[in-house]
Protein backbone atom coordinates (compact mmCIF):
# COMPACT_ATOMS: atom_id res chain seq x y z
CA UNK A 1 0.00 0.00 0.00
CA UNK A 2 1.80 3.42 -1.23
CA UNK A 3 0.41 6.04 1.49
CA UNK A 4 0.77 10.10 1.68
CA UNK A 5 4.39 10.98 2.58
CA UNK A 6 5.73 7.86 1.17
CA UNK A 7 8.90 7.98 -0.51
CA UNK A 8 9.30 5.85 -3.77
CA UNK A 9 11.60 6.27 -6.27
CA UNK A 10 12.35 5.59 -9.76
CA UNK A 11 14.88 3.52 -12.29
CA UNK A 12 16.12 7.02 -13.27
CA UNK A 13 16.78 7.79 -9.81
CA UNK A 14 14.03 10.06 -9.24
CA UNK A 15 12.61 10.36 -5.74
CA UNK A 16 8.77 11.16 -5.48
CA UNK A 17 7.27 11.81 -2.65
CA UNK A 18 3.71 10.42 -2.17
CA UNK A 19 0.22 13.17 -2.26
CA UNK A 20 -2.04 10.34 -2.40
CA UNK A 21 -2.99 7.33 -1.00
CA UNK A 22 -3.32 4.16 -3.08
CA UNK A 23 -2.83 4.17 -6.81
CA UNK A 24 -5.01 5.47 -10.12
CA UNK A 25 -5.29 3.61 -12.96
CA UNK A 26 -1.75 1.46 -11.82
CA UNK A 27 -0.06 4.68 -10.83
CA UNK A 28 0.94 6.62 -7.96
CA UNK A 29 0.04 9.89 -7.40
CA UNK A 30 3.34 11.74 -6.41
CA UNK A 31 4.99 14.98 -6.91
CA UNK A 32 8.74 15.35 -7.41
CA UNK A 33 10.77 16.21 -4.99
CA UNK A 34 14.37 15.09 -5.38
CA UNK A 35 16.64 14.05 -7.98
CA UNK A 36 19.98 12.06 -8.66
CA UNK A 37 23.65 13.45 -7.92
CA UNK A 38 26.90 13.09 -7.03
CA UNK A 39 26.85 10.97 -3.57
CA UNK A 40 23.16 11.35 -3.29
CA UNK A 41 20.47 13.49 -4.31
CA UNK A 42 19.36 17.25 -4.79
CA UNK A 43 16.08 18.19 -3.83
CA UNK A 44 13.91 20.00 -6.41
CA UNK A 45 11.71 22.68 -6.55
CA UNK A 46 7.72 22.61 -7.46
CA UNK A 47 8.38 24.65 -10.89
CA UNK A 48 11.63 23.01 -11.60
CA UNK A 49 9.85 19.10 -10.82
CA UNK A 50 7.49 20.40 -13.59
CA UNK A 51 10.08 21.53 -15.84
CA UNK A 52 12.28 18.65 -15.68
CA UNK A 53 9.58 16.36 -16.03
CA UNK A 54 8.18 17.61 -19.35
CA UNK A 55 11.29 17.91 -21.07
CA UNK A 56 13.24 14.54 -19.83
CA UNK A 57 11.00 12.19 -18.12
CA UNK A 58 7.33 13.01 -19.55
CA UNK A 59 6.21 9.15 -18.85
CA UNK A 60 5.37 10.53 -15.50
CA UNK A 61 3.14 13.46 -16.25
CA UNK A 62 -0.39 11.99 -16.05
CA UNK A 63 -3.83 13.33 -17.36
CA UNK A 64 -6.34 12.21 -14.63
CA UNK A 65 -9.82 11.66 -16.85
CA UNK A 66 -11.52 11.10 -13.23
CA UNK A 67 -10.06 14.69 -11.71
CA UNK A 68 -10.16 16.42 -15.38
CA UNK A 69 -6.27 17.45 -14.17
CA UNK A 70 -2.57 16.61 -15.42
CA UNK A 71 -0.97 15.22 -12.59
CA UNK A 72 2.62 13.96 -11.60
CA UNK A 73 2.51 10.10 -11.06
CA UNK A 74 4.68 6.98 -11.21
CA UNK A 75 3.17 3.90 -12.75
CA UNK A 76 3.84 1.03 -9.85
CA UNK A 77 6.00 -1.24 -12.47
CA UNK A 78 8.54 1.97 -12.52
CA UNK A 79 9.27 1.85 -8.61
CA UNK A 80 11.85 0.52 -7.96
CA UNK A 81 11.97 1.47 -4.25
CA UNK A 82 9.63 2.17 -1.59
CA UNK A 83 10.78 4.65 1.44
CA UNK A 84 8.34 3.71 4.50
CA UNK A 85 8.33 7.03 7.16
CA UNK A 86 7.71 4.64 10.18
CA UNK A 87 9.70 2.08 9.78
CA UNK A 88 12.70 4.83 8.87
CA UNK A 89 11.69 6.54 12.24
CA UNK A 90 12.39 3.40 13.79
CA UNK A 91 15.94 2.64 12.38
CA UNK A 92 16.47 6.45 13.28
CA UNK A 93 15.69 6.15 16.83
CA UNK A 94 17.67 3.41 17.67
CA UNK A 95 20.80 4.82 16.14
CA UNK A 96 23.69 6.36 18.21
CA UNK A 97 25.62 9.11 16.03
CA UNK A 98 26.77 12.30 16.55
CA UNK A 99 24.60 14.05 14.73
CA UNK A 100 22.39 17.20 15.63
CA UNK A 101 19.19 16.79 13.48
CA UNK A 102 18.80 13.18 14.98
CA UNK A 103 18.99 14.71 18.61
CA UNK A 104 16.84 16.94 18.16
CA UNK A 105 14.26 14.13 16.67
CA UNK A 106 14.63 11.61 19.10
CA UNK A 107 14.08 14.32 21.93
CA UNK A 108 11.10 15.59 20.02
CA UNK A 109 9.50 11.84 19.80
CA UNK A 110 10.53 11.00 23.63
CA UNK A 111 8.71 14.50 25.05
CA UNK A 112 5.72 13.56 22.68
CA UNK A 113 6.18 10.01 24.44
CA UNK A 114 6.08 12.06 27.52
CA UNK A 115 2.27 12.73 26.72
CA UNK A 116 0.84 9.84 25.93
CA UNK A 117 1.71 9.90 21.95
CA UNK A 118 3.19 6.05 21.09
CA UNK A 119 5.90 6.44 18.79
CA UNK A 120 4.88 3.48 16.63
CA UNK A 121 1.85 5.33 15.33
CA UNK A 122 4.85 7.96 13.99
CA UNK A 123 6.71 8.27 11.28
CA UNK A 124 9.32 10.63 9.81
CA UNK A 125 9.72 12.04 6.02
CA UNK A 126 11.21 14.65 4.33
CA UNK A 127 14.84 14.53 3.80
CA UNK A 128 15.67 12.24 6.62
CA UNK A 129 13.65 9.63 5.34
CA UNK A 130 16.16 9.82 2.54
CA UNK A 131 19.14 10.39 4.56
CA UNK A 132 20.47 13.04 2.49
CA UNK A 133 19.45 15.91 5.60
CA UNK A 134 21.59 18.72 6.51
CA UNK A 135 22.09 20.71 9.54
CA UNK A 136 19.22 22.90 8.96
CA UNK A 137 16.61 20.69 7.55
CA UNK A 138 13.07 20.47 9.17
CA UNK A 139 11.49 17.52 11.04
CA UNK A 140 8.56 16.21 8.86
CA UNK A 141 6.43 13.67 11.47
CA UNK A 142 3.64 12.07 10.49
CA UNK A 143 1.53 10.52 12.99
CA UNK A 144 -0.48 7.46 11.29
CA UNK A 145 -4.20 7.53 12.99
CA UNK A 146 -6.21 10.52 13.64
CA UNK A 147 -6.26 10.14 17.16
CA UNK A 148 -2.70 10.35 17.55
CA UNK A 149 -2.32 13.46 15.28
CA UNK A 150 -5.11 15.34 17.59
CA UNK A 151 -3.16 14.42 21.05
CA UNK A 152 0.33 15.53 19.21
CA UNK A 153 -1.31 18.64 18.59
CA UNK A 154 -2.76 19.00 22.25
CA UNK A 155 1.06 18.08 23.48
CA UNK A 156 2.91 20.14 21.45
CA UNK A 157 0.17 22.95 22.69
CA UNK A 158 1.01 22.15 26.10
CA UNK A 159 4.88 21.20 25.68
CA UNK A 160 5.51 24.57 24.24
CA UNK A 161 2.97 26.26 27.08
CA UNK A 162 5.58 25.11 29.36
CA UNK A 163 8.57 25.68 27.51
CA UNK A 164 9.81 22.38 26.50
CA UNK A 165 9.08 23.04 23.49
CA UNK A 166 9.34 26.24 21.30
CA UNK A 167 7.23 28.20 19.28
CA UNK A 168 8.24 29.40 15.14
CA UNK A 169 10.36 32.67 15.50
CA UNK A 170 9.10 34.92 13.40
CA UNK A 171 12.21 34.70 10.44
CA UNK A 172 10.89 30.61 10.46
CA UNK A 173 7.01 31.64 9.68
CA UNK A 174 8.24 34.39 7.52
CA UNK A 175 10.06 31.74 5.53
CA UNK A 176 7.19 29.10 5.69
CA UNK A 177 4.86 31.88 4.23
CA UNK A 178 7.31 33.40 1.52
CA UNK A 179 7.30 29.34 0.42
CA UNK A 180 3.55 28.19 0.77
CA UNK A 181 1.03 31.48 2.14
CA UNK A 182 1.54 34.11 -0.06
CA UNK A 183 -2.44 34.67 -1.91
CA UNK A 184 -2.69 35.39 2.33
CA UNK A 185 -0.78 38.27 3.22
CA UNK A 186 1.40 37.87 6.33
CA UNK A 187 -0.47 38.22 9.32
CA UNK A 188 -3.58 36.78 7.91
CA UNK A 189 -1.72 34.04 7.38
CA UNK A 190 0.02 33.62 10.95
CA UNK A 191 -3.70 34.11 12.62
CA UNK A 192 -4.70 30.45 10.76
CA UNK A 193 -1.21 29.01 11.84
CA UNK A 194 -0.88 29.84 15.24
CA UNK A 195 -3.82 28.05 16.15
CA UNK A 196 -3.10 24.77 14.43
CA UNK A 197 -0.74 23.53 16.93
CA UNK A 198 0.99 21.32 14.22
CA UNK A 199 3.96 23.44 13.92
CA UNK A 200 6.55 24.29 16.04
CA UNK A 201 10.59 24.02 17.22
CA UNK A 202 12.87 21.90 19.27
CA UNK A 203 16.15 23.39 19.73
CA UNK A 204 15.90 25.94 16.96
CA UNK A 205 14.60 23.68 14.49
CA UNK A 206 11.45 23.81 13.09
CA UNK A 207 9.14 20.58 13.03
CA UNK A 208 5.82 20.00 11.77
CA UNK A 209 2.99 17.20 12.28
CA UNK A 210 0.96 15.58 9.28
CA UNK A 211 -2.14 13.10 9.79
CA UNK A 212 -1.69 10.16 7.28
CA UNK A 213 -4.79 8.04 7.74
CA UNK A 214 -3.34 4.21 6.98
CA UNK A 215 -7.16 3.29 5.94
CA UNK A 216 -8.46 6.59 3.48
CA UNK A 217 -12.16 6.32 2.15
CA UNK A 218 -12.42 5.20 -0.93
CA UNK A 219 -13.18 7.34 -3.65
CA UNK A 220 -16.79 7.13 -5.01
CA UNK A 221 -14.86 6.79 -9.11
CA UNK A 222 -17.12 9.90 -10.80
CA UNK A 223 -15.55 11.47 -12.87
CA UNK A 224 -15.23 15.42 -12.77
CA UNK A 225 -15.12 18.33 -14.94
CA UNK A 226 -13.11 21.76 -14.66
CA UNK A 227 -15.96 24.81 -14.76
CA UNK A 228 -13.23 27.34 -14.03
CA UNK A 229 -12.26 29.74 -10.85
CA UNK A 230 -14.87 31.55 -8.44
CA UNK A 231 -15.29 33.01 -5.07
CA UNK A 232 -17.60 31.67 -2.52
CA UNK A 233 -18.25 32.55 1.10
CA UNK A 234 -19.89 30.01 3.36
CA UNK A 235 -20.03 28.97 7.07
CA UNK A 236 -18.07 25.44 7.63
CA UNK A 237 -20.63 22.98 8.82
CA UNK A 238 -18.57 19.82 9.13
CA UNK A 239 -14.09 20.19 10.13
CA UNK A 240 -14.08 16.33 10.65
CA UNK A 241 -11.42 15.82 8.19
CA UNK A 242 -9.79 19.55 8.33
CA UNK A 243 -5.92 17.62 8.33
CA UNK A 244 -6.58 15.09 6.24
CA UNK A 245 -5.05 14.41 2.65
CA UNK A 246 -6.87 16.35 0.90
CA UNK A 247 -8.50 18.20 3.74
CA UNK A 248 -12.23 18.31 3.28
CA UNK A 249 -14.45 21.13 4.51
CA UNK A 250 -18.41 20.80 4.07
CA UNK A 251 -20.18 24.25 3.65
CA UNK A 252 -23.66 25.24 4.12
CA UNK A 253 -23.63 26.76 0.83
CA UNK A 254 -26.85 26.33 -1.03
CA UNK A 255 -24.92 24.92 -4.59
CA UNK A 256 -21.05 24.14 -3.44
CA UNK A 257 -21.40 21.52 -0.13
CA UNK A 258 -18.07 21.23 -0.06
CA UNK A 259 -14.11 21.91 -0.32
CA UNK A 260 -11.43 20.05 -1.17
CA UNK A 261 -7.79 21.72 -0.22
CA UNK A 262 -4.62 19.95 -1.89
CA UNK A 263 -2.38 21.76 -0.50
CA UNK A 264 -0.93 21.41 3.15
CA UNK A 265 -1.09 25.82 3.44
CA UNK A 266 -4.58 24.93 4.05
CA UNK A 267 -5.06 21.79 5.98
CA UNK A 268 -6.68 22.86 9.60
CA UNK A 269 -7.82 26.41 7.83
CA UNK A 270 -11.55 26.71 9.20
CA UNK A 271 -13.24 25.07 12.37
CA UNK A 272 -17.26 24.04 12.45
CA UNK A 273 -19.19 26.84 12.76
CA UNK A 274 -16.60 29.43 10.86
CA UNK A 275 -17.48 31.60 8.04
CA UNK A 276 -15.44 31.42 5.60
CA UNK A 277 -13.79 32.96 1.76
CA UNK A 278 -12.74 30.32 -0.39
CA UNK A 279 -11.00 31.05 -3.85
CA UNK A 280 -10.96 27.77 -5.91
CA UNK A 281 -11.65 25.64 -9.29
CA UNK A 282 -15.18 24.83 -9.32
CA UNK A 283 -15.55 21.30 -10.38
CA UNK A 284 -18.60 19.29 -11.79
CA UNK A 285 -19.48 15.61 -11.34
CA UNK A 286 -21.01 13.34 -13.94
CA UNK A 287 -24.31 13.22 -11.57
CA UNK A 288 -23.86 17.62 -11.22
CA UNK A 289 -22.37 17.68 -7.99
CA UNK A 290 -20.35 20.42 -7.35
CA UNK A 291 -17.21 21.13 -4.73
CA UNK A 292 -14.50 23.59 -5.21
CA UNK A 293 -10.44 22.39 -5.79
CA UNK A 294 -7.92 24.50 -3.74
CA UNK A 295 -4.44 23.92 -4.33
CA UNK A 296 -4.35 21.57 -7.14
CA UNK A 297 -0.77 22.70 -7.90
CA UNK A 298 1.76 22.83 -4.56
CA UNK A 299 2.02 26.61 -4.33
CA UNK A 300 -2.12 27.36 -5.26
CA UNK A 301 -1.52 30.82 -6.73
CA UNK A 302 -4.30 33.04 -6.21
CA UNK A 303 -6.44 30.09 -4.14
CA UNK A 304 -7.15 30.11 -0.41
CA UNK A 305 -9.64 29.48 2.26
CA UNK A 306 -9.64 32.33 4.89
CA UNK A 307 -11.51 32.99 7.57
CA UNK A 308 -13.75 35.98 8.05
CA UNK A 309 -12.77 38.03 11.23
Amino acid sequence: MYLARDFIETPEGLVFAVTLSGTEDGRVIACLRYRPRAGGWAKVGSLEAIGLLRDRFPRYLYHSPRRDVTLQAVPCERIRRHWHPRTRLRELLAQERDDPLLRRLQRLTARLADCGIATEHLGITGSLLLGCHRPDSDLDLVCYHRDTFHQARAAVRDLTAAGRLQPLSEPLWRTTWQRRGRPLDFPTWLWHERRKFNKGAIDGTKFDLMLVEESPAPETGQRWRKAGYLTLQATVIDDGDAFATPARYRLDHPQIPEVLCFTATYLGQARRGERVEVRGRLEISEAGDRRVIVGASREAPGEYVKVMR
